[in-house]
């Protein structure tokens, strides 16, 4: 198949002021006539690592969502918005309490590890069948309920106050500004985010990463990386023709290779290109999750 046909992967750097939905559009209005989407969103205030899906590697994003994301993150203590960050009016608190760098480590193994995390009211967050952000613009702010993360890893990068920057390491679905948020607020104090940079998101990093304001309708096919490196985390397995036939139809053919029940596996032809996704089942059966080769 070409690449016309079976699409691939951008990893993009976000820049600030622009939204993940501008980004996608950008490539949108050079892959004609192919599907695209990205991989999570980023704020405008949020700079960094925006996985892109081109053609029919769309329908690996749910895989890219499953995968640890890394940030780099700044917030301001002793202030408060209703976005939680620097995007919503600011409120700055006279006389709070300055915790001291000793303080702020003491607490961080409380937010590692699974977590329960409530969204900030201004949220992608569907409550009672509309966005969080939908209620809080029409003036009737609904609290989402918590949640829970995984937070993998907390790391201090610097503090002089009121500016405390962080580096976190957590699952999909996290939000870095109400990580802010509850941090403070477990010191006696508020906080906002003010910076935010995504610096990976699995084995996609920062440093791979192109600026999509760099690229144009002749170049960013230079930049399209083939739907394999989404999975090159899980084991690869080659099947035989009939195998392959039956697996691509939707069955679940049976794998001679030993394989552990419940483990993700890809599927690659002779060239490792990547063909599907698939769950081990009882039996060596091999259920389909995604089917790139389809249709």
């Amino acid at each position: 198949m070409t690449t016309q046909e079976i699409g691939g992967i951008l990893s993009l750097n976000k820049p600030k002021g622009i939204t993940s939905r501008d980004a996608v559009n950008m490539v949108q209005r050079w892959a004609r006539g192919l599907r695209v989407g990205h991989a999570g969103t980023l704020d405008p205030l949020a700079t960094g690592v925006l996985v892109v899906c081109v053609g029919r590697a769309t329908r690996l994003i749910s895989l890219i969502q499953e995968l640890p994301k890394v940030y780099r993150a700044t917030f301001l203590l002793g202030r408060s918005s209703p976005t939680d960050d620097v995007e919503g009016e600011v409120t700055i608190h006279e006389g709070a309490v300055q915790p001291a760098l000793q303080e702020i480590e003491a607490i961080l193994p409380r937010f590692t590890g699974t977590i329960l995390q409530r969204p900030p009211v201004y949220s992608a967050v569907k409550i009672q069948g509309r966005r969080g952000y939908e209620w809080a613009r029409q003036g009737t702010p609904q609290l989402p309920p918590p949640r829970p993360v995984n937070v993998h890893e907390l790391k201090i990068l610097r503090y002089e106050y009121p500016e405390l920057e962080m580096e976190i390491r957590c699952g999909s679905g996290t939000y870095v500004r109400s990580l802010g948020r509850d941090l403070a607020e477990s010191l006696g104090t508020r906080a906002v985010m003010s910076e935010l940079t995504r610096l990976a998101v699995g084995h996609f990093t920062l440093e791979n990463a192109v600026d999509p304001r760099t690229l144009d309708e002749r170049r960013w096919q230079e930049y399209l990386l083939p739907p394999r490196v989404v999975t090159q985390h899980l084991p690869h397995v080659q099947l035989d023709d009939r195998s392959l036939r039956s697996l691509l139809h939707g069955q679940w053919p049976r794998c001679e290779a030993r394989l552990d029940p419940g483990q993700k596996v890809a599927v690659v032809d002779q060239c490792d290109n990547l063909l599907a996704v698939v769950e081990v089942q009882k039996g060596s059966r091999l259920k389909p999750l995604v089917n790139l080769a389809a249709r």
